[in-house]
C-alpha cells in the first residue's frame, strides 16, 4: 500500500509523523512511502533526507491524498485551505488514517468521517498495558510537555532554580509545586530537580507518594476518600467534595511557591479546577503558573490559552508544547507510530488483537468506541 506523510496544517504546529530515519521501518512491510513537500521542515528534516529513505516527494496535499492508501498524522484532520475541503474528506474510499483525532476537542473530524469507507486510528486510545508501551504517543507527548513547562517557567521567574552561594550572599533554592504525577508531572518534577528548585508534588493517588519521593521531591498529602485512577490506568472524575479537599491540600503550599505546575487531565473530560481565584490571590507577586491542562479547559480558574497575568501572577495555558521541541518530539511520536503501524499493518489486520481493536475509533465508516460515540452524540 501507499504510506502518505503529509504536512502538519495545524496552527504553529511544528512536529511531523514520521522522520526520516524511520521510514525503513514502512519499505521493510513493502510499502511504498509518499511524502508531502516540506513536510518535516520544520522538525529540521528535509525533503532530501526523506527521498534518500526511499520515499516519494509530492508537491501539494492534493497529491498525496489522492494516492495514500493509509495517512500518518499528528494533528486530526481539519480543514485545508489548499484542498478545499476538510482532511478527513479528502481521504480516499478504503483509506486508514492514523493520528491524534482528540474527538473531545475535535468532534468535527469524526463526524466527518462517519459513513465514508474509511479506518481511524486514534493514538490517544492506544490502551495503557505494557505490550503496547513502545506505541503509547499521549505518554512520549507528555514526557516533552513535562520537561518544557519547567523550563518555560523558568524562563518566566524572576527568579534562579538553584541554591547558591555567591559574594552577594545565598541565593535560596526557588519553590516548585507540581500537580499530578502521571507521566507530565513526573517529568516535570524531575527536571525542576535537575535545575536544583526545592520541588513538591501533589497527586490524590497515594500509589505515586514512591515515585514522587524517589525524584527527590516531597509528596504533598491529604484524605484519600475515594479511588482517583481508572482501572486503564487513567485520572478519573471526581466528586465535588473530594475536589474541595484536594484545593484546601494545595492551598496551604501556594503562599510559598515561586513556580507551580498543573498537570491533571481526565480522559476525555473537562481538566478539574485545582486553584481557584481566591486561592491565587495567595500566591506572592511574580510567581507562576503553567498549565499543562489548558486544551482541556485548564486546571485553574483564570486559564486562558496563552500567557496572561492576574493578581501579580503570571498565568501560562500551555497548548500543545511538544511542538515547541519539534526535534525530539518528532522522532518520539515517530516510534511510537511506526510500532503501531508495524502492529496494524500486516498481511491481514487482527481485529481481534487488543491494541488495534481498542485504538480504532471509526470502521469503515461507522464510529465503534463507545467513548467517542457519545461524545459526538
Amino acid at each position: 500500500m501507499k504510506v502518505g506523510i503529509p504536512k502538519e496544517i495545524a496552527p504553529n504546529e511544528t512536529r511531523v509523523s514520521v522522520i526520516p530515519g524511520m521510514l525503513n521501518v514502512i519499505t521493510k512491510m513493502n510499502h511504498e512511502v509518499i511524502v508531502e513537500k516540506d513536510a518535516g521542515a520544520m522538525a529540521g528534516f528535509s525533503d532530501q533526507q526523506y527521498a534518500d529513505q526511499g520515499a516519494k516527494i509530492v508537491a501539494s496535499a492534493k497529491e498525496l491524498y489522492a494516492e495514500a492508501d493509509i495517512v500518518l498524522k499528528v494533528q486530526p484532520p481539519m480543514q485545508h485551505e489548499s484542498l478545499g475541503k476538510h482532511e478527513s474528506e479528502a481521504l480516499k474510499d478504503g483509506a486508514y488514517l492514523v493520528t491524534f483525532l482528540s474527538p473531545a476537542s475535535n468532534p468535527d473530524g469524526i463526524k466527518k468521517l462517519k459513513g465514508r469507507k474509511v479506518t481511524a486510528f486514534d493514538m490517544g486510545f492506544v490502551p495503557r498495558i505494557t505490550r503496547a508501551q513502545s506505541m503509547d504517543a499521549l505518554s512520549s507527548m507528555a514526557t516533552v510537555a513535562g520537561y518544557k513547562a519547567v523550563v518555560m517557567g523558568a524562563d518566566y521567574l524572576g527568579k534562579m532554580f538553584p541554591l547558591m552561594m555567591t559574594a552577594a550572599g545565598t541565593v535560596p533554592p526557588s519553590n516548585v509545586l507540581v500537580l499530578g504525577a502521571g507521566v507530565a508531572g513526573l517529568q516535570a518534577i524531575a527536571t525542576a530537580k535537575r535545575l536544583g528548585a526545592k520541588v513538591e508534588a501533589f497527586d490524590p493517588r497515594i500509589a505515586v507518594k514512591e515515585q514522587i519521593e524517589s525524584l527527590g521531591a516531597k509528596f504533598v498529602e491529604m484524605e484519600i476518600t475515594e479511588d482517583a485512577e481508572t482501572a486503564g490506568g487513567y485520572a478519573k472524575e471526581m466528586s465535588d467534595d473530594f475536589l474541595k479537599k484536594e484545593q484546601e491540600a494545595i492551598a496551604k503550599r501556594l503562599p510559598k511557591v515561586d513556580l507551580v505546575i498543573t498537570t491533571a487531565q481526565v480522559f476525555g473530560k473537562a481538566a478539574p479546577i485545582l486553584i481557584t481565584e481566591e486561592m491565587i490571590k495567595m500566591m506572592h507577586s511574580g510567581s507562576v503558573i503553567i498549565d499543562i491542562a489548558a486544551e482541556q479547559g485548564g486546571n485553574t480558574a483564570l486559564t486562558q490559552k496563552g500567557k496572561t497575568e492576574k493578581h501579580g501572577v503570571i498565568i501560562h495555558g500551555a497548548v500543545n508544547l511538544p511542538a515547541l521541541i519539534p526535534v525530539h518530539a518528532s522522532q518520539m511520536y515517530s516510534k511510537n507510530i511506526t510500532n503501531l503501524f508495524q502492529l496494524i499493518f500486516k498481511e491481514t489486520i487482527d481485529w481481534e488483537d487488543e491494541i488495534i481493536k481498542g485504538s480504532c475509533v471509526v470502521k469503515e465508516g461507522e464510529v465503534v468506541n463507545k467513548l467517542v460515540a457519545d461524545i459526538i452524540a
